[in-house]
């Protein structure tokens, strides 16, 4: 007797309810007939928004584990590579849902190779941005914060996104980057290792001055200036013996390199007060300019006699 009430109600799950779950979703369009029938139906359409939803929160998911233990600042750049990754798994869902609906996606995955390769050679200095995003995401080879020089202009990095690198300058520009300079060109990373960098001011004295008075002076130019690092310690070189001067450089050590300019600026000012105050010349460049000159009166002589030689001659 259970038996054939269990059967009986197996019989009525499949027939009757799973009968009409089947039947509502199967409800759509329906085109051709055989092996060239397209059904478009509400199943359809639920399985892509379900595919849709599950390919979202599996990478989602994926980008989470990978990026668990980055800064909030290299998640953020992260985000627009699984961003791209995402369209393309999107692409490839509506693909599988077509070849499910009975869509004979073969022609059309023939034509999109074709349309790809002419779009790929249109589109390939994109594509090299966008690789190139890709390399400067995954290496950390170029990091928001960064000060960068490229084609003789020195920015401040201010965004990095997958195709372009955003950078302002000292003049408050801002100036874009394809990714795939930091591939093909050289730039110059003041900050790829530490923040810290060693600057320079070079100036040249008259010959005959005092140059360990001229050295102490330099010294105590930069020795003064907080923006100024105290470790490791500003030092003076003697570069050279000019054509019109002695050349001396003071080194020294800053921890923005972004602001340079400004700091060397005031250490030229405080050097030319200081040498002003102790009698110290900074000479103009000097060149010796030699002149040869005859008799005046031997000159004509001499071309008279020229003269007369040539009419004798005729």
């Amino acid at each position: 007797m259970q038996e054939e009430v269990k059967d009986k109600i197996t019989e009525v799950v499949k027939e009757d309810i799973w009968g009409r779950i089947k039947d509502v979703l199967n409800y759509g369009f329906h085109f051709g007939e055989g092996d060239k029938a397209i059904d478009i139906t509400l199943g359809l359409l639920i399985l892509v928004i379900v595919s849709f939803l599950a390919t979202s929160y599996i990478l989602k998911g994926i980008r989470k584990l990978y990026t668990r233990r980055m800064s909030e600042v290299d998640t953020q750049k992260f985000i627009s590579v699984f961003k791209f990754i995402k369209y393309i798994a999107y692409i490839i869902v509506v693909f599988a849902v077509l070849s499910l609906a009975g869509v004979n996606v073969t022609p059309v995955l023939a034509a999109s190779a074709a349309l790809l390769v002419g779009l790929g050679l249109a589109l390939q200095d994109l594509f090299k941005d966008v690789i190139g995003g890709v390399f400067i995401i995954v290496d950390k080879s170029l990091l928001v914060g960064d000060v960068i020089e490229i084609n003789g202009k020195v920015g401040r990095v201010i965004d990095i996104k997958l195709r372009t690198t955003r950078a302002i300058t000292r003049d408050d520009k801002i100036f874009i980057v394809p990714n795939h300079k930091f591939i093909s060109d050289t730039i110059y990373n003041y900050t790829q290792n530490h923040k810290t960098t060693r600057e320079y001011v070079k100036v040249g004295v008259a010959y005959g001055s005092d140059t360990q008075l001229v050295k102490d002076l330099m010294l105590k130019s930069v020795t003064e200036d907080n923006r100024i690092l105290k470790r490791p310690k500003p030092f003076v070189l003697f570069e050279d013996f000019g054509d019109s001067a002695l050349v001396f450089s003071v080194y020294f050590f800053i921890s923005d390199s972004f602001i340079d300019p400004g700091i060397k600026s005031d250490i030229r000012f405080k050097i030319d007060k200081l040498f002003r105050e102790h009698k110290v010349t900074i000479p103009f460049p000097q060149r010796d300019v030699h002149l040869f000159t005859q008799n005046v009166e031997s000159i004509s002589s001499s071309n008279k006699t020229e003269i007369d030689n040539e009419k004798e001659k005729e």
